[in-house]
């Protein structure tokens, strides 16, 4: 079979097309972009099918998995895919251990070391009881994370732009920081005893869900990422399409109620709107995909993210 491969504008990427078996993948057609021009490395392409003039919609992006005759139309002798080059491309768990390695290493910096002396205070510093549990709450928050990461999640895309490392650290280690420095620092105001016990307990149960709803989820995914969309059920499943954003707010809202600090509740907003875009697109994307349509079950009627807000 030969193959055309454009770029969006439809000027030919590769001149002459290229040949391939009858038999091949999305993967062999990659792999022969890259044989041909090896800056065009398999986990950096895009291959898309040209969107029709006056077509509604996104562009079909080709499975590496899939076999390239599940694209071609039936009379068709040859098939012209779209080119885009993503650039340099690492794996997620590369991209959330980074992430989430900051944090880890930072926020202990400010509970064991005397950096505040470094910004004016030379007195006595005093560490309240609250200000010890909050390091090991966040501690093993983020442990928990990066555990995830390795030995838990099956990611559905293989990799991720390097960009995203820098941003997504950027953001991380940036609140790490922000919210160390105040929850540690000699002059923080500790909240009470019951406020602090009724914070930290209630957000420790959050993050049993949390881990619980991360194997959940799991199971919904073959060991290499296949499985496709599939309606999460179970546990908090069962209410709300995102039970996993919606234990991963409450976890930090108990954090906040514990330490009470500007900074960790300018970061639960900030994370709370993020996932709330996720959980309203996921939302979407599987009401739509699971219309009741042609055999398909319909998506059950659930909250987005958090009852009885959304």
């Amino acid at each position: 079979m030969k193959v055309a491969v454009a770029s969006r504008s439809g000027r030919e990427v590769i001149k002459g097309g290229i040949e391939l078996e009858g038999s091949a993948t999305v993967r062999d057609l990659q792999e022969a972009i890259h044989a041909r021009t090896k800056k065009y490395y398999p986990s950096g392409q895009r291959l898309t099918l040209p969107v029709q003039p006056g077509a509604q919609g996104k562009p079909v992006i080709l499975n590496p998995k899939s076999s390239l005759t599940d694209y071609f139309d039936k009379n068709a002798s040859s098939l012209t895919v779209v080119f885009k080059d993503l650039g340099i491309q690492v794996s997620y768990r590369t991209l959330f251990f980074w992430e989430y390695l900051g944090p880890l290493i930072i926020y202990p910096i400010f509970y064991y070391f005397p950096v505040y002396k470094y910004f004016g205070y030379e007195g006595e510093h005093v560490i309240h009881p609250v200000q010890t549990y909050a390091m090991y709450y966040w501690c093993f928050h983020y442990f928990k994370r990066i555990m995830e990461t390795l030995f838990v999640h099956r990611f559905s895309h293989a990799t991720s732009p390097l960009t995203n490392v820098f941003r997504n650290c950027a953001y991380y280690w940036t609140f790490g920081t922000y919210i160390a420095y105040y929850v540690n620092h000699p002059l923080y105001t500790p909240v009470s005893d019951l406020q602090m016990k009724t914070g930290f307990g209630f957000g420790l149960i959050c993050q049993v869900s949390n881990f619980y709803c991360h194997l959940l989820l799991r199971n919904l995914r073959s060991p290499d990422g296949d499985g496709g969309y599939q309606i999460p059920h179970g546990f908090l499943f069962n209410i709300v399409t995102c039970a996993n954003y919606t234990t991963e707010i409450y976890q930090w809202l108990g954090f906040n109620i514990a330490t009470q600090t500007v900074a960790g509740y300018l970061f639960l907003i900030v994370a709370a709107l993020i996932m709330t875009n996720w959980a309203l697109a996921k939302h979407r994307r599987l009401k739509k995909l699971f219309d009741g349509k042609e055999g398909r079950p319909r998506y059950p009627r659930r909250w987005v993210i958090l009852p009885p807000f959304l």
